[in-house]
């Protein structure tokens, strides 16, 4: 069989059958097709798309490219899932709050896709946070804390591991049947029985429509089920930053926040709203009423908190220990108004260039820069107000806080707020 054949077909539109899937993805993940082949066909992919024939075959594909876990039906395995957003960051408390309340969660995470932010690279600003794991370690540490978010193991869903990666420096990012295949694969293979996923649509995100974003929810929670994975999905609003630190340490430091009781309204709200439709998709609470007040009772006590510190001490970590964050310098309003736009992908953009995030592949991460979003649309401004901090040393923060400047828009009459949750 011929991969160039395959990108050909893929490139003309054409279905590709069940074997021509699997060699090309077998032939991946063991390294005899090349990334520059890949990286040709992801960009077909990108262009004709997949059916949903074709992307349930390829997610089983990326699954079976390398070993698959199991856990006990008692407690049960539960993960949630986000397709990227700014200053996202509701796995990190979410895990382990799900971990107080009879279910455990292997979670496998990803690095920063495009102008997102990515939960490993939030967490490895955390001194001592080790993200790679073997899978016996990574069970060892589920089985004694309940929760643990790791990468993909080499021997987990390899494929999606390198393709990943790829997709990243190859604009091949906001392809339905690619990130189909990719967040599946990877929770598919760590075992999880039943997943929430948290679809994104607005400026910020992948889905730069709520129709997008309602098309790859129908897509993910279909390859889902008829992969055997107990799926919902949620549509969530990324036209404005989630809470308002966008980058890696500082988002750690909004984590531990709203697992005190202290973090922004919107965190907490969606991190509650997607903890209490797992627990009742899980069977642990008859409705999510019932499991949100669960949920509240576990922050107030103070155990979800611990449960973090618990985590991230089995990582090798230390939460306790300061993250280094550089300077903060304020960027300031222009005019009088209202908030009425925020082009929420430009503050990831301008994360990057601060060194926040990769612009290509490999490239270190500065985990001490990042923007603290002072507003939400809506909001009242006054010229000579800050808008935003900027956390970065040197020459790069000038231009970081003139991206920040460029990303919001302002009304001179007042705009309604946005719903977080749109479907």
């Amino acid at each position: 069989m011929n991969v160039a054949q395959i990108i050909a077909e893929k490139r003309d539109g054409k279905p590709l059958a069940d074997d021509s899937l699997e060699f090309l993805v077998k032939g991946y993940a063991n390294g005899e097709v090349p990334d520059y082949q890949m990286a040709a066909f992801s960009m077909a992919v990108f262009f004709q798309g997949m059916s949903e024939s074709e992307t349930t075959t390829f997610t089983r594909c990326m699954l079976e490219s390398g070993d698959q876990m199991k856990w006990p039906a008692n407690p049960p395995a539960v993960d949630k899932h986000s397709t990227g957003g700014i200053g996202d960051k509701v796995s990190i408390p979410l895990a382990p709050l799900l971990a107080c309340c009879g279910v455990v969660v292997p979670m496998i995470s990803g690095r920063g896709l495009g102008a997102t932010g990515g939960t490993l690279d939030k967490l490895e600003s955390i001194p001592g946070y080790r993200t790679e794991m073997s899978a016996d370690e990574f069970r060892s540490v589920v089985n004694f804390c309940g929760c643990s978010i790791v990468s993909a193991s080499e021997t987990l869903a390899p494929a999606d591991k390198r393709l990943y990666a790829l997709r990243d420096v190859t604009a091949t990012v906001p392809s339905i049947p690619l990130i189909t295949a990719s967040i599946l694969s990877k929770k598919i293979a760590a075992g999880n029985q039943a997943l929430v996923l948290d679809v994104k649509w607005g400026s910020g995100a992948f889905m730069k429509t709520l129709e997008q974003a309602r098309e790859l929810s129908r897509s993910l929670v279909s390859v889902g089920n008829r992969l055997g994975l107990k799926t919902t999905a949620v549509v969530t609003d990324m036209n404005q930053p989630l809470g308002k630190m966008i980058g890696n340490a500082v988002e750690i430091d909004e984590s531990v926040q709203v697992l005190k009781g202290e973090g922004p309204a919107d965190v907490t709200e969606l991190t509650l709203e997607l903890a209490a439709r797992l627990l009742q998709q899980a069977g642990v609470c008859s409705s999510t009423d019932q499991a949100r007040t669960t949920l509240q009772e576990k922050i107030d006590s103070g155990e979800a908190y611990q449960r973090l510190v618990e985590m991230v001490n089995t990582h090798g970590g230390d939460l306790e220990e300061p993250r280094i964050l550089a300077n903060k310098q304020p960027v300031l309003a222009n005019e009088n108004g209202f908030l009425s736009r925020v082009n929420a992908e430009r503050l990831g953009l301008a994360v990057i260039e601060m060194g926040g995030g990769r612009k290509k592949l490999g490239d270190p991460i500065d985990h001490s820069t990042g923007i603290e979003f002072l507003l939400k649309i809506g909001d009242p401004i006054e010229k000579g107000q800050p808008i935003a901090n900027v956390f970065c040393d040197g020459p790069k923060a000038e231009y970081a806080s003139q991206l920040v400047s460029a990303a919001v828009g302002v009304s001179p009459i007042a705009v309604d707020r946005l719903p977080l949750i749109a479907d």
